[in-house]
């Protein structure tokens, strides 16, 4: 009787270990996961996939958000962690990453080299506030960012929200929705072979190689920057995939408006950067200054695409600061940072690709658009002003004596103006139906009554794409696109502008990654503080009797079992 209940137990692990091996080789030629999660959070998408299978060679990914780190970064560097592993299911040893802690060495001008190395690269540390052995609170600098590197090539990738706007917690789970498109944008970045041109308009008073230097940087990164002038060529705008229009304070010639006007319905996309009204910043320095109407002779041809500049100057309660001389102290001028309502500071529309989870973004003595109902045109705000805003019609003075009379809401009726309006549809052209004889084009041409389904992004403000620039013993100094001299604050331009560059340009919408969303699921502080003792009592006698009952449950099944035998 022993020995056939022995042979039936083996049989049964016998049966169990061949199941498992079956299991063990068929997996070997078929691939399955399953994710669990509502919002699909470790399930990569098609074109992540499809980048990660087809590497043409081994990547290598340095993450530096590691060591001696709070909770909440620790744990943005284990979905860090988690994310690459993601990717290595899909990419094998193709793709292999390194977690690297700057302060290992422990040398202080070690490290402090390592940080300005990675800042250097493009990396940009941040400051957390970190618990010490005395229960006291210091600073540390740390870098949540990678560098991607393929052959010799390298692109850094900043990891970390970082919008005032939200909590810390929120920013990071913001960090973490956009960690699959970091990624997969920089990996794609390195391993480009084909790199698309794009151009800065020049020759109507636009923002010169300098003053739109970072942007250009960062732009270089993903396609090849030129600048030049129309002159009514019409083969000039061919090779390019984008005409970024920025600022510009001369009005266009009819030859160079058609260029454009047959670039859009070729399927050219245009960035317009525009500025209604002209303002010679340089008179501030007597307390104010004159704005007039700039006249660019665009109004058709926006008017035509389903978008209308208004030539007035929007002031919102919303803005940035300026210093505001109030006196003298010890012989100095003594400044005090005062909200300047001329310098709105604009939220991005929280559903859409590219403006979602960026910081504030910093706009300059800006007008607003009106939409116009355009047949199979259809229109998304990207940026629009706070509810509290104003309207000044121009001509008109612009005194800094403002400032001093102070700013009342209800003064500020109008609200939620578009400044920022991504336009997409096939678009009318405004030479339709126009004798053409008597422009005076170089090249020929094939006129196109409508574009092909097309998109264009149409700014009312020229300010967003300009950086600082500061001339000094060592040459012109470009400061980041986005940064605030006085409060040491960076906005979100350069972001705003890169990703609607990328949306514009990029057939494979890579960019829609940044709508994924994953629920922020936080605790209830007021519950904890009110039932933690409940709860500390809960889950340190729940495993205890559980180990008391099945203990009993076991006791009665071996009776039962052995009671016969």
């Amino acid at each position: 009787m022993n020995l056939k209940k022995r042979g039936q137990r083996i049989y049964n692990i016998a049966l169990i270990l061949a199941f498992l091996l079956a299991i063990n080789g068929v997996s070997a030629f078929y691939f399955l996961r399953f994710d669990l999660t509502q919002e699909k959070r470790y399930t990569l998408s098609k074109i992540s996939k499809e980048t990660l299978r087809s590497l043409p060679d081994q990547i290598m990914v340095r993450i530096y958000l590691y060591g001696d780190l709070p909770l909440s970064f620790r744990k943005f560097s284990q979905a860090i962690r988690e994310q690459l592993d993601e990717f290595r299911v899909y990419a094998g040893n193709k793709l292999q990453y390194e977690f690297i802690d700057p302060y290992e060495s422990g040398d202080e001008r070690q490290i402090q080299t390592t940080i300005e190395k990675l800042y250097k690269a493009g990396l940009q540390p941040t400051s957390v506030k970190m618990k010490d052995q005395k229960g006291g609170y210091s600073e540390k600098m740390i870098i949540p960012g990678a560098i991607v590197t393929y052959g010799n090539r390298e692109f850094s990738v900043n990891l970390l929200s970082n919008n005032p706007a939200y909590s810390g917690e929120e920013n990071l789970n913001h960090s973490v929705q956009n960690l699959e498109y970091n990624l997969i944008n920089a990996i794609r970045c390195v391993t480009q072979t084909k790199v698309e041109k794009i151009a800065f308009l020049e020759g109507h008073g636009e923002w010169d190689e300098y003053h739109t230097g970072d942007m250009m940087k960062a732009l270089s990164n993903y396609f090849q920057i030129d600048r030049g002038q129309l002159h009514g060529n019409v083969d000039a705008l061919k090779p390019y995939k984008c005409l970024i229009i920025a600022g510009p304070t001369q009005p266009f010639s009819e030859e160079d408006k058609f260029v454009i006007d047959q670039y859009i319905m070729h399927g050219g996309k245009v960035v317009w950067l525009l500025d209604a009204v002209n303002l010679n910043r340089d008179s501030f320095a007597q307390g104010n200054a004159y704005a007039t109407i700039t006249q660019l002779n665009l109004e058709d041809m926006l008017f035509r695409y389903g978008v209308r500049l208004n030539p007035a100057l929007v002031q919102d309660i919303q803005c940035a600061l300026i210093p505001i001389a109030t006196g003298t102290s010890t012989g100095q001028p003594k400044f005090v940072p005062t909200p300047w309502p001329y310098f709105p500071l604009l939220v991005g529309a929280y559903d859409h690709p590219i403006s979602r989870n960026l910081n504030l973004i910093k706009v300059e003595f800006c007008s607003y658009l009106d939409t116009l109902q355009i047949p199979n045109v259809r229109h998304t705000v990207l940026l629009r002003s706070s509810k509290y805003t104003r309207i000044k019609n121009v001509p008109a003075f612009v005194r800094l004596a403002e400032v001093k009379q102070g700013f009342q809401e209800e003064e500020f009726k109008n609200s939620y103006l578009p400044i920022a309006v991504l336009l997409e549809g096939q678009f009318p052209s405004v030479f339709q139906n126009r004798m053409l004889t008597a422009l005076k084009l170089n090249g020929s041409y094939t006129f196109q009554s409508h574009s092909v389904p097309n998109k264009m992004l149409v700014v009312a403000d020229g300010d967003i794409i300009r950086n600082h620039v500061r001339e000094t013993p060592r040459g012109i100094l470009i400061s980041p696109l986005g940064y605030d001299t006085y409060t040491s604050q960076t906005f979100g331009n350069k972001e705003f502008l890169l990703n609607a560059i990328q949306y514009l340009t990029d057939e494979s919408q890579l960019i829609a990654l940044r709508s994924r969303n994953i629920e922020l699921r936080l605790l209830d502080k007021s519950k904890i503080l009110e039932q933690s003792a409940h709860w500390k009592m809960f889950n340190t006698l729940t495993p205890i009797i559980l180990v008391i009952i099945a203990g009993i449950l076991f006791q009665q099944w071996r009776k039962k079992r052995f009671a016969h035998s």
